[in-house]
């Protein structure tokens, strides 16, 4: 079992940044691809950007060059850095990690999520 909690949250103006931590229980850290989530209301969960214990990084096309993803495996820590930010990126964000991860895009294929964490841009 794998609990993740996320922080960091807010309230922020277009052009502002935030920066979310999601921190995940377990000796196997390392190991563990972490993914964001986000879901505003009325749309469904996205997929944001993914650290894979590889090292490597993926983000969707509409954060690339804005968000950036990052761990610390020893803290058992993933951060989300946000800069930029619209209002369209308002929602809530969660992170999530699997034990067996195949498809790295879809929701239902991860095991283990957070409580989520709510990011509001004003205008």
């Amino acid at each position: 079992q794998v609990r993740l909690v996320e922080y960091g949250g807010g309230l922020v103006q277009a052009g502002g940044s935030l920066r979310l931590s999601c921190e995940a229980s377990g000796r196997t850290f390392s190991t563990y691809d972490m993914a964001w989530f986000r879901q505003a209301p009325g749309k469904e969960r996205e997929f944001v950007a993914i650290s894979w214990s590889a090292g490597n990084t993926f983000y969707a096309d509409s954060v690339k060059g804005r968000f950036t993803i990052s761990r610390d495996n020893a803290k058992n820590t993933v951060y989300l850095q946000m800069n930029s930010l619209k209002p369209e990126d308002t929602a809530v964000y969660y992170c999530a990690t699997a034990r067996v991860l195949r498809s790295y895009q879809f929701d239902f294929e991860y095991d283990y999520w957070g409580q989520g964490t709510q990011v509001t841009v004003s205008s």
